[in-house]
């Protein structure tokens, strides 16, 4: 933003699974933000799509008749449609009949929707956690944490190791979905104890392959039932966030256990479809304390909303993208770690690929985030030789294109996919569904950064690292690499004259190393 630029308001839309919720922030020209509006109205969508796939016509007209009401909010404000964002969770991606119903939304509101998959909500729900964790004292801002948030339709997990992420999950387990297996068994209290108890066991054992749960010293709970808990017998620390003790959380909840739902609306002074998901959410939370060495709950008063707003800024209060970038490669490389990677020979490649890259800006176009994946993509190439080392960028390919990393969202891990699959003497062709289904400009993409990732594995066909640095000269039609140092490099030239093909043929240069 220019520095004599006015304030100005964005404004966030969460078609969530339980309700609808707005929220307007003014902005400064230094970059911070502060809420001046919120609105929310209970809506179940998730109950429609939970039961039988669909959004029915009825949920529909009261979904249009929120968003157009918000829509007369935003004009109270004067807000274009440039700074109105309107994003939609779990209950949108599970519906069949989504694609009619954003349709219908277009129409009659004109709201554009982005339903955004359970890794970007583990994006937005980072971003905001990070925010709130600027203000805390040290000792728990690197603390080892599980952050978790539970919703109507999915639950959102990461592990932060010393501040830094482990690993990031979106899990199709929500307290909309729970209450409703309870109910279609007929069942009790105790059976909804039970199975909360056999589910969080159940994901534990995931979790515990990746950061011991017994050395997390912080629960970090993100969600209403959560806020419901710090604003009742939390600590409070401004309006950003309460701290609960362990203790003190768990006896909450058995307090709420004993009260019927109708008792739970009483003295929360909440609504009947609120109280009814209560309970599932504060046992899940509940029994992730007890299975971690966590001494407290820290619980921000934020949302993925915030998230979403900080998501569009770069202010001096925000997360710097070069963390976040960060945290991203810290997942990625906790993959790859699962799979038994030669970290050498990746952390080798990975080094010249992006020399490669930062050199060739000119002739490749791409921008920072293309990097990332050219990152990413690199550092996993190989992750397949865990199945087969024969045709390992097949299976790299199968791996990638069915695993999680934080930070990337899934048409980034289509991009990721691809280019680790090209990475040998393969090229791309029309007839290879997973490349042929990308948007052309993900299949430019794709070109480029495999070009740049064979030169770079080719550089290490020995996997012994002989060239430590080279230098890049350009001609007209000549793109020289002179290798330094003294180590004979015969095979690295066989391996360029086998994989430079796709570099000759997207940038127009012979390549030529000496």
């Amino acid at each position: 933003m220019k520095p004599d630029a006015r304030p100005y308001l964005e404004a966030v839309i969460e078609i969530g699974s339980t309700g609808i919720r707005l929220l307007v922030a003014e902005v400064t020209p230094r970059g911070d933000w502060k809420v001046i509006d919120r609105a929310e109205r209970a809506l179940s969508l998730a109950r429609d799509v939970f039961t039988d796939g669909n959004i029915s016509r009825e949920t529909l007209l009261q979904l249009l008749a929120i968003l157009n009401r918000y829509r007369e909010t935003l004009s109270g404000w004067n807000l274009d449609s440039e700074h109105i964002n309107v994003i939609a969770t779990s209950a949108f991606r599970e519906a069949r009949n989504r694609d009619s119903i954003l349709d219908r939304i277009a129409v009659k509101t004109g709201f554009s929707v982005h339903v955004i998959d359970g890794i970007e909500e583990n994006r937005l729900m980072y971003l905001m956690v990070s925010h709130v964790l600027h203000g805390v004292p040290v000792r728990m801002s690197k603390a080892n944490s599980i952050i978790m948030d539970i919703g109507g339709g999915s639950t959102e997990i990461m592990l932060l190791k010393k501040g830094k992420m482990v690993a990031a999950h979106s899990f199709r387990m929500g307290t909309v979905i729970i209450a409703q297996q309870i109910k279609a068994m007929m069942g009790s209290f105790k059976d909804l104890r039970r199975f909360m108890e056999e589910y969080i066991r159940t994901t534990a054992e995931t979790l515990n392959n990746e950061l011991r749960l017994d050395v997390i010293t912080q629960l970090i709970a993100s969600g209403s039932d959560a806020r419901l808990v710090g604003r009742a017998i939390g600590v409070q620390y401004d309006d950003r966030y309460a701290i609960v003790s362990r203790d003190g959380f768990i006896s909450f909840v058995e307090r709420l256990c004993k009260y019927s739902v109708e008792e739970i609306v009483h003295n929360l002074r909440i609504g009947y479809n609120e109280a009814e998901l209560l309970l599932p959410g504060l046992l899940a939370y509940r029994f992730v304390l007890e299975m971690t060495g966590s001494e407290s709950v820290l619980i921000p008063y934020m949302s993925i909303r915030e998230g979403y707003i900080i998501s569009r800024l770069a202010g001096p209060e925000h997360l710097v993208r070069e963390e976040f970038y960060t945290q991203v490669i810290a997942s990625a490389l906790t993959l790859g770690k699962k799979f038994h990677l030669d970290e050498s020979h990746s952390s080798y490649v990975t080094r010249i690929a992006l020399k490669l890259f930062d050199s060739l800006n000119a002739e490749h176009g791409l921008d920072r985030h293309a990097r990332l994946l050219l990152e990413t993509a690199a550092q996993l190439h190989d992750i397949g030789s865990f199945i087969r080392a024969a045709d390992h960028h097949l299976h790299s390919q199968y791996i990638i294109s069915h695993a999680d990393i934080f930070g990337l969202n899934r048409d980034d891990m289509n991009i990721v996919s691809n280019v680790v699959r090209y990475h040998r003497a393969e090229l791309p062709k029309a007839s290879h569904p997973a490349y042929a289904s990308l948007q052309r400009t993900d299949r430019t993409v794709v070109l480029k950064l495999s070009a740049l990732l064979r030169i770079a594995d080719a550089l290490d066909r020995g996997h012994s690292q002989h060239i430590q640095d080279f230098d890049i000269e350009l001609t007209a039609d000549t793109l020289f690499l002179r290798a330094k140092g003294t180590h004979d490099i015969t095979l690295e030239r066989i391996a360029l004259d086998e994989k430079a093909d796709l570099f000759e043929s997207v940038f127009g240069y012979k390549l030529i190393v000496v």
